[in-house]
């Protein structure tokens, strides 16, 4: 149930156990980012625990369509993320609803999935880190992520009125097979989105299970930071004022690049033959 507490379990021995946090937290996650930035009203949120800290969870409001479009949109990444399909969400908001592909603000949320269970198969800054994960590990990184946003999203300036949201997934596309679509999404073009305004782009922090890994970003207007404390964020800024965000492919190196690197902005959009996309119907 999308509604449900975020409960951690003593210990994450199995996948599935992995999978269901994984699943809430993301849940946490979008759902704290839309009601800090503003973009449902309070009818559209439920109060939910994750351990002790309150959160607000989306639910489907019959007054509010888009909080119940989004929640369809979540259950369509449920379905990707248990797949092992799912690389990436990008959450983008956008202003002139003609024109989704020039966004204001948008988050991403990227995944990995270990192959050899309990142990963490991905290098750290070039060293290989083989330790096991403990739940007490990924309880922590969790409600500091979840503060994290909390404390970014109601730093940053406020977005402008009458914002829309939009969804896109991006897939590891050797597994997935290429006609795959989860329910509410159809087909999506491969071209950049563009960024309005000066993109600033903000590490908010990553969440290891033994089984797999959420890493949550952030790319906003660079006026929207005026009253966010450096200091709780790596950033990365650029100076070239219109570009084109190249959000579907993942450099293998580019984990250890700076922010201001990754994701890639670009003023031309790369030809990406075969990659699957999905984009919100």
């Amino acid at each position: 149930n999308f509604q449900s507490a975020v409960v951690f379990p003593n210990k994450i021995s199995t996948e599935q156990q992995s999978l269901m946090l994984v699943k809430r937290l993301l849940a946490v996650a979008v759902s704290c980012i839309t009601y800090l930035r503003g973009i449902f009203p309070e009818s559209a949120y439920g109060t939910r625990y994750m351990d002790d800290v309150c959160v607000k969870i989306l639910r489907e409001d019959k007054n509010c369509p888009g909080s119940t479009q989004l929640v369809k949109w979540m259950l369509g990444c449920y379905d990707a993320l248990q797949k092992k399909y799912l690389r990436m969400i990008v959450l983008a908001v956008y202003t002139h609803p003609e024109d989704p592909q020039t966004i204001t603000e948008c988050y991403h949320f990227k995944f990995k999935y270990t192959h050899n269970g309990p142990l963490l198969d991905f290098s750290s800054k070039n060293k290989r880190n083989d330790s096991t994960i403990t739940c007490a590990d990924t309880k922590k990184a969790s409600i500091l992520l979840i503060r994290k946003i909390y404390v970014l999203m109601q730093n940053l300036s406020p977005l402008p009125n009458d914002v829309c949201l939009t969804m896109k997934l991006f897939y590891y596309d050797e597994v997935t097979p290429p006609d795959y679509q989860p329910p509410g999404f159809k087909e999506g073009e491969c071209e950049g989105m563009i960024f309005e305004g000066e993109p600033m782009y903000l590490n908010v922090g990553e969440v290891p299970t033994p089984f797999h890994m959420l890493k949550v970003k952030v790319t906003t207007e660079k006026q929207r930071m005026e009253n966010v404390d450096k200091s709780i964020l790596k950033h990365g800024e650029t100076n070239v004022p219109l570009q084109v965000l190249r959000v579907d492919r993942d450099d293998p190196e580019a984990e250890n690049q700076d922010m201001n690197e990754d994701p890639v902005l670009d003023n031309k959009v790369e030809d990406r033959n075969n990659v699957n996309i999905s984009e919100a119907e």
